[in-house]
C-alpha cells in the first residue's frame, strides 16, 4: 500500500484530514497519512547494540537505512502472536524516516479534526503518547503523537534552544504574538525558544479554534487587531482546528489578513509545502528547525 498513489490528498483549509487506522494488541490507533511514505511487510532488522529498548535496529529499504521502531514497546502492550504478518508504517518525521511496527494495517479514514477530541489528564496519564481521541461511527481510536516518540529516543530532533543564542539578541519584545501549539512540550520548548530570542510577549493557545476565535475577539474590537498581534505562529496537526484551515480563515478575513503566519510543523516536507501556499501562509519551517523559525519571525515583523 503506497498511500502517495492513492488520490486521498485534500485540498488545503479544509479542516479535514486522511488518518490511516491500525492495530496493537486489542487497542485502534491511528497516524495522519501526511505523516506516511509507505507500508511494507516486514524486512530483515540489524540490531544495533545499546540502542534505545523501543529500537528494534535498522531495515535497508530503496537504497536507505531506517530505523524500526516497535509501537508495542512505546505503549506497553503484548508483542503480536505472529511477528511474520505484522507491518511496518515508513513514516518521515521532522525529516527523518522511521519504520514504525504494528500489527495490523486496517483502513483509511477521511475525518475533521472536529471529531479529534483533546485527551483529558486522567487518560492522558494512562496513555501519554496519545494526541487525540478520534471519534467515529462506532469505535474510538488514538491518535499516536510519533513525534514525542521520535524525541524520547533522540532528543536532539526535538531542537535545542541553545542554538538560537548564535543568533543574538535584538529588540524583539514590543512585538506581539500569537501561538496555536497543542503539545505542552512544544509549547514549553516555543516559549523558551521565542524568549531567549527576545520575543518575551507570545500568547499561547492550545489548538487552532482557540486562536481563532481570540483572534476574532479581536477583530471586532474598536481598535482592531493591528498594534495587538503583528505575527501569527501555528502548528499543522491541532484537535478542533488545523493550522491550514486557521492560516485559510485568517487571510479571508477582512482585518486579520494582513496579519503574517508562520506555519511550524513536522510534516513540512517538499511534497506537502503547496498545502501552506494555497492557504496564504507566509512562511513554512519545519519542526525543529528553531533557528530557521526565529529568522522567519525576524524577517515579517522586525
Amino acid at each position: 500500500m503506497n498511500t502517495q498513489n492513492d488520490g486521498i490528498l485534500l485540498k488545503s483549509g479544509t479542516n479535514e484530514l486522511e488518518v490511516i487506522l491500525f492495530r496493537i494488541g486489542d487497542g485502534s490507533f491511528a497516524i495522519n497519512v501526511l505523516k506516511v511514505r509507505e507500508i511494507v511487510t516486514p524486512l530483515p532488522i540489524t540490531k544495533i547494540p545499546n540502542s534505545h529498548h523501543y529500537v528494534e535496529g535498522v531495515i535497508y529499504l530503496r537504497g536507505e537505512v531506517i530505523p524500526v521502531v516497535n509501537v508495542a514497546n512505546v505503549i506497553n502492550v503484548r508483542q503480536s502472536e505472529q511477528p511474520e504478518q505484522d507491518k511496518f508504517i515508513i513514516a518521515e518525521l521532522n525529516d527523518v524516516k522511521i519504520a514504525f511496527r504494528v500489527h495490523e494495517v486496517n483502513r483509511i479514514y477521511r475525518i475533521s479534526w472536529e471529531q479529534i477530541e483533546k485527551p483529558n489528564e486522567l487518560s492522558a496519564g494512562k496513555q501519554p503518547y496519545a494526541t487525540g481521541i478520534i471519534k467515529l461511527e462506532n469505535m474510538m481510536s488514538i491518535l499516536l503523537d510519533m513525534e514525542k516518540v521520535v524525541v524520547e529516543i533522540n532528543p536532539e530532533l526535538g531542537g535545542s534552544v541553545d542554538s538560537i543564542k548564535t543568533l543574538g539578541r535584538r529588540e524583539r519584545s514590543s512585538k506581539k504574538i500569537v501561538a496555536a501549539e497543542d503539545s505542552a512540550v512544544l509549547r514549553a520548548l516555543l516559549k523558551d525558544t521565542l524568549s531567549e530570542a527576545g520575543y518575551d510577549n507570545v500568547t499561547f493557545f492550545q489548538n487552532g479554534r482557540e486562536a481563532w476565535e481570540y483572534l476574532e475577539t479581536i477583530a471586532a474590537e474598536d481598535s482592531g487587531p493591528n498594534d495587538r498581534v503583528h505575527l501569527l505562529l501555528t502548528d499543522i496537526e491541532m484537535p478542533q482546528m488545523d493550522g491550514h484551515h486557521l492560516t485559510y480563515r485568517v487571510k479571508q478575513h477582512a482585518q486579520l489578513k494582513d496579519i503574517p503566519v508562520v506555519i511550524f510543523s513536522s510534516i513540512i516536507t517538499e511534497d506537502l509545502y503547496h498545502k501552506g501556499e494555497n492557504v496564504g501562509a507566509s512562511a513554512q519551517v519545519s519542526k525543529p528547525k528553531l533557528v530557521n523559525l526565529v529568522r522567519e519571525i525576524d524577517k515579517y515583523i522586525l
